[in-house]
């Protein structure tokens, strides 16, 4: 088990050039982190699980040149080819964050192309990704100027870093279900980086999930600012709580297979999210109209057909699909019959459950 002092750097050696590109995918969370603890950066205050998705993810190349001014950060930021200066305060505020841990970042200037796989702004949240696969390249870096590092700590180091960039970046560093947080049932979970969980029954092999997109605009508050406001809810210990609770029960069930109660689980999960951003002083909503439809059209399909399809909800308005992929053919019919009038511009994504991280250069 590593500690963050494990992560320090010390007696490197350099290089002049190097190309690197790795490839992140999304994640969507089935126990929800929602919540931070005001001690250390980036701490969840609960533990959380989700599945790794593989088609939803950020390319990202990297290269760098060693340069002989070393006193400030040096980068420039590419969007699809373009230049991205609206996102470069985040990157120098990660870059600054994550500097007692890779000491080398001021030595070279790094120029960053990243582009995502999903539509630009889709209300998909592509900080996950996007933080991920930059922290596998700097730990391309890393690499190459400290080989002997091991590919345990590469990984694990490579999930701490993508943390202090966006919190469940942490676990869109390796698939396909991943916990982050420290809790009594999975082995060597820890709050600084994201720990795979293995043991998964057949039933939940190649899972589906399917993205629709609701709602494609500006989130009202974003993510950081909710996480914060726990710190003062009415039901924040009960909701930590609840949160260990529902791992232990999530573990049971992704090992027995059970996808009934998997389903109940996962969609009172969403649910509960959202009851703490309506209960959280200021309160907010997040959820469209639609949203509400489409959960009411899942809820009534499943009754009537019997087919096992759930909801689960991230922070905002979207709505994933979840489902085995034995039943994929009937459910794309009906998402496709009933669900996309509810989404803008009938956008949607078809995905399942995918591998992680990827090394492309």
């Amino acid at each position: 088990m590593y500690s963050d002092l494990d992560f320090i750097l010390s007696n490197y050696n350099s290089v002049e050039t190097a190309t690197f590109s790795w490839s992140a995918p999304s994640n969507i969370a089935l126990v929800k982190y929602w919540g931070k603890k005001e001690i250390g950066d980036q701490i969840p205050a609960n533990p959380s699980i989700s599945f790794t998705l593989k088609n939803c993810k950020t390319i990202t190349t990297v290269t760098i040149s060693s340069k002989v001014e070393k006193d400030n950060f040096s980068f420039d930021l590419l969007f699809e080819g373009q230049p991205k200066e609206d996102f470069k305060p985040k990157i120098q505020k990660f870059f600054a964050r994550i500097y007692q841990y890779c000491p080398y970042l001021k030595e070279y200037h790094f120029t960053i192309d990243t582009q995502n796989t999903f539509p630009h702004s889709s209300g998909i949240a592509s900080s996950a990704s996007g933080m991920a696969a930059l922290a596998m390249n700097i730990m391309s870096l890393e690499k190459a100027i400290k080989p002997e590092i091991s590919e345990d700590y590469f990984y694990a180091k490579a999930s701490f870093l993508a943390r202090l960039g966006s919190g469940s970046a942490c676990r869109s560093i390796i698939g396909n279900v991943v916990s982050w947080g420290k809790n009594e049932t999975i082995k060597n979970s820890s709050d600084l980086f994201g720990v795979a969980f293995d043991n998964i029954h057949p039933n939940f092999h190649n899972f589906q999930d399917t993205i629709l997109l609701v709602d494609k605009g500006e989130k009202q508050v974003s993510s950081t600012v909710g996480h914060n406001l726990m710190h003062n809810h009415p039901f924040a210990e009960q909701r930590f709580d609840q949160a260990h609770h529902n791992i232990a029960k999530i573990v049971t069930l992704l090992e027995t297979g059970n996808v009934t109660e998997f389903m109940s689980l996962v969609e009172s999960e969403a649910l509960t999210l959202h009851a703490m951003m309506m209960t959280s002083m200021p309160y907010f909503i997040l959820m469209k109209p639609n949203t509400l439809e489409v959960i009411q059209r899942v809820l009534e399909y499943r009754r009537d057909t019997k087919l096992p399809i759930s909801f689960t909800l991230d922070a905002g308005s979207n709505v994933h699909l979840l489902y085995p992929n034995s039943v994929k053919t009937s459910i794309h019919k009906f998402i496709e019959g009933d669900l996309l009038k509810f989404c803008k511009s009938k956008i949607h994504i078809h995905d399942s459950l995918g591998m992680g991280s990827e090394k492309l250069l």
